[in-house]
């Protein structure tokens, strides 16, 4: 056990040995020299805990006013901290972590969707139009309806637009699927969209077509963009109630920091009015969406600050490069998929989509890097992987080290010679670990790429052994669930929460102190914070969490049970289970 208490006197300290010197120079005895004020109380004392430090454990911590940690150690070295005003919490055993991080999520699209309709991942044909039968009952006619998530590999044949219209004719019905990069219109939803036989695909874009031309309804990519555009929009109101319960149910599963991938305009409001109304808890980094034709989008990184608030960072840009891996072929490939697509022959079918050309990209991430701003990449195939970190190589070229940790997103298959290159240039590999156990979206893709390159299905293993920074981001609501702890196990089994015999990339395993360092320390290093948080000990912040079970004393298969009780933030009892309750 930790039995050493560690104080926050280090700054008077400074001002005595500078004050002594001072002194004697002008010849004044030394005592004169005033003694140190006395250490605060403490706002917070957590006490009979396993609290997980950088040297070991210890029993207690002892957190002021202002919400930092002044002392950590064994319960009688925390208690002199005490004072009549201290709140002290027993919390009988239970095991304290630092607060969690997500870096890659979005949560307005998760409050969003307990709106829609919805039915589970995985679901077959029959169960998706029983359940868009049920919603069309309760919808006025002519009314949207949206939801998801549908799986091709589920569905036993390709989706059309006559199989919505027979139970939805009256109503323009999107669906998008598990990815959220491919989506399924009804034909009144294509004909209010201005979709016809002869629309063109739009510049990083597929609409699949049958055999006379005609769309199918399943829309890939920017066309998915091009129908999303006439679809109306939630009100402020219900944009601020939906990111509300969304960040409050994270705030259940211990998450106390989080980015928010491609965030607009409305988005960025949301969080905003939330800060303002005092009901944002967490730190927040907003990676604002770029496209090099989208005026509104360059507008909106301009005048990003008016976003920003004591715990919103607006300084992020999120570009995608690709689309996935799956039955769409929209992710970038260096070498060709492994199946094809049924009636296309283009090149996108044979080895994906670059969404940006080089000669956009890497000037603006240059430009974004000399203007202080992160940029976070969507690059799922290896093809935009090397093409995000040519990007960083470049911004380094002309600017020199930023300190910007620009970050490749997803990663789902990297180039095994691109891995080294990501240390020397400051770049982080952040990827997607709810989706390493197997489940219908990956048995789409390995249809689509085969069953060798899937042995290197999100190499993990290779980018922590190659010294790059790795983090993780759920990319929840695309994924369903939030929980890290789901997560922190896919990382070390890449099985079927609670085992299974079936994995998904099992070489690419690490283990569970590397899976929490991922969601504590490294993150806190790519949010620039890491003097501040992933870490428990005296003058970081106290962003911490309780939970019912030390996972490094139970079985791997068990941590996806992990339920947190307590999650504080700067000091402050966000989220507790027992009121919750």
């Amino acid at each position: 056990m930790l039995s050493v208490v560690i104080v926050l006197s280090v700054a008077a300290l400074y001002l005595v040995s500078c004050t002594t010197a001072r002194y004697t120079e002008m010849e004044t005895p030394l005592a004169q020299v005033p003694a140190p004020p006395p250490s605060p109380g403490a706002h917070l004392i957590l006490t009979n805990g396993q609290f997980y430090t950088e040297t070991g454990t210890a029993e207690a911590v002892a957190i002021d006013k202002n919400g930092i940690i002044m002392a950590v150690g064994d319960a009688d070295m925390v208690d002199p901290h005490k004072t009549s005003d201290t709140m002290v919490i027993d919390l009988a055993g239970d095991t304290v972590l630092p607060g969690l991080h997500d870096m890659h999520v979005h949560p307005l699209g998760g409050g969003l969707q307990q709106n829609q309709c919805m039915f589970p991942q995985g679901s077959t044909l029959e169960q998706i139009l029983d359940t868009i039968a049920e919603c069309v009952k309760g919808t006025e006619e002519g009314k949207w309806i949206t939801g998801g998530q549908w799986d091709a590999s589920a569905l036993a044949e390709p989706p059309h637009r006559r199989m919505l219209d027979e139970i939805a004719p009256n109503n323009p019905v999107l669906l998008y699927d598990t990815s959220g990069h491919s989506s399924w219109a009804n034909s009144l939803a294509l004909k209010e969209a201005g979709f016809t036989q002869d629309t063109p695909n739009p510049e990083g874009g597929i609409i699949e077509r049958d055999g006379e031309g005609h769309p199918t309804g399943v829309l890939r990519e920017t066309a998915v963009w091009q129908i999303m555009s006439i679809i109306p929009p939630p009100t402020p109101e219900e944009n601020e109630a939906a990111l509300e319960w969304a960040l409050d149910l994270m705030l259940s599963y211990g998450i106390t920091s989080l980015t928010g991938a491609s965030i607009g305009r409305e988005e960025a409001k949301a969080y905003a009015a939330l800060a303002d109304a005092g009901k944002l808890k967490q730190r927040v980094r907003l990676c604002l969406r770029w496209d090099p034709e989208d005026e509104d989008e360059n507008a909106l990184i301009a005048e990003r600050n008016l976003y920003t608030r004591d715990r919103i960072c607006a300084d992020c840009v999120k570009i995608f490069l690709d689309g996935v891996p799956t039955d769409s072929h929209t992710a970038a490939m260096l070498e060709p998929y492994e199946d094809t697509v049924e009636g296309r022959d283009d090149e996108a079918s044979r080895q994906g989509l670059l969404l940006v050309s080089t000669e956009d990209l890497n000037p603006a991430v240059t430009r974004f890097d000399a203007q202080g701003l992160t940029v976070k990449f969507h690059s799922a195939g290896d093809a935009a992987v090397r093409q995000g970190l040519d990007a960083i190589a470049a911004a380094r070229s002309a600017n020199g080290f930023s300190g910007q940790l620009h970050n490749v997103g997803h990663c789902t298959f990297v180039a095994e010679s691109d891995i080294p290159r990501a240390r020397p240039i400051g770049a982080t590999f952040e990827v997607s670990p709810y989706l390493w156990a197997p489940s219908p979206i990956n048995d789409s893709i390995i249809q689509a790429i085969g069953p060798e390159r899937i042995k290197r299905v999100w190499p993990v293993r290779e980018m922590l052994d190659s010294g790059a920074l790795v983090v993780p981001g759920s990319d929840w609501y695309v994924v369903p669930s939030v929980n890290p702890w789901i997560a922190i196990e896919n990382l070390v089994t890449r099985e079927v929460p609670g085992g299974s015999e079936e994995s998904f990339g099992k070489g690419q395993s690490i283990t569970l102190d590397e899976a929490l360092a991922m969601y504590t320390v490294n993150s806190a290093r790519q949010r620039g914070n890491a003097d501040k948080t992933g870490r428990i000990e005296p003058g970081m912040l106290a962003d911490l969490i309780v939970i019912d079970r030390n996972p490094r004393e139970i079985p791997i298969t068990e941590v996806h049970k992990t339920i947190v009780k307590k999650t504080i933030i700067n000091g402050e009892i966000v989220y507790d289970r027992a009121g919750d309750e």
